[in-house]
């Protein structure tokens, strides 16, 4: 079992690095290239890259014999540098909102359903919520997910529920939907437990110039400091100012 554990883990590792080498060439590749260059038999190295282009990670010329990063290859890399163009720019703006409200702001994204908490900057208050960095919950458990939601398609819920089939969670479509259009017309989202009880989620979008969201900044604190006057006139004003400020950034203008 060891040995093919490890056996696993080395073809990973090689088909990683063949995917690196077609990424970051500046030439088209052929298979005998790539296997020279991966310490690999030709065959070995036309199994891994069949795999690759399965996966449409790479793509071949098949006149020429080349090989080049593919569709979902070029998705991912463009998902990996707005990820990391959203955290470069978010952190400032993240700082200046924990100094302002003295609790915990995050910047979060969507992967297909999920919403995945990226980065944070916490509070030194002594109650807080339990940081939530890097895990994922479903869009429509907390404020981050549902912001973003509000922004997608509107076939995109029945999509993600109609993928599901039986597995789908118990969400009355009707009213979710009207929920979301109430976030889309006020551009923040607020939510109560979804994240742990007595958790509050306040969420804002972050677009880029196409009007695309992507990504909420979220405030997360204990419930009972997130109430009344202080939501309302303090926090959820400053919020939209700040996705405003940093979705300018990106290009983004109102219209």
């Amino acid at each position: 079992m060891k040995e093919s554990r490890n056996g696993s883990l080395s073809s990973i590792d090689k088909a990683l690095g063949l995917f690196e080498l077609i990424a970051t060439s500046e030439e088209p590749q052929t298979s005998a290239a790539l296997a020279q260059q991966i310490g690999l038999s030709p065959a070995k190295t036309f199994g891994l890259l069949n795999l690759l282009m399965d996966r449409g990670y790479v793509e071949q010329n098949k006149s020429l014999g080349h090989y080049t990063i593919g569709v979902h290859g070029i998705r991912l890399s463009q998902s990996i540098i707005n990820n990391l163009s959203i955290l470069k720019y978010a952190k400032p703006v993240m700082q200046s909102l924990e100094k302002e409200h003295d609790e915990a702001i995050y910047v979060a994204i969507l992967k297909e359903t999920d919403v995945v908490f990226l980065d944070m900057v916490d509070t030194e208050q002594s109650i807080r919520a339990t940081p939530l960095i890097g895990q994922s919950f479903p869009f429509f458990t907390n404020a981050a997910g549902k912001v973003i939601m509000a922004f997608e398609p509107r076939d995109y819920l029945q999509r993600y529920l109609a993928r599901l089939g039986r597995k789908r969670p118990a969400i009355d479509v009707e009213h979710f939907q009207e929920e979301l259009r109430v976030i889309r017309d006020k551009g923040v989202a607020v939510d109560i437990g979804g994240l742990g009880e007595n958790v509050t989620s306040v969420a804002v979008a972050v677009k880029d110039y196409a009007g695309k969201v992507l990504g909420a900044l979220t405030l997360i604190a204990p419930s009972f400091r997130i109430i009344g006057e202080r939501l309302e006139q303090e926090i959820i004003p400053s919020m939209l100012e700040n996705a405003q400020m940093l979705s300018t950034r990106y290009g983004y203008a109102a219209v």
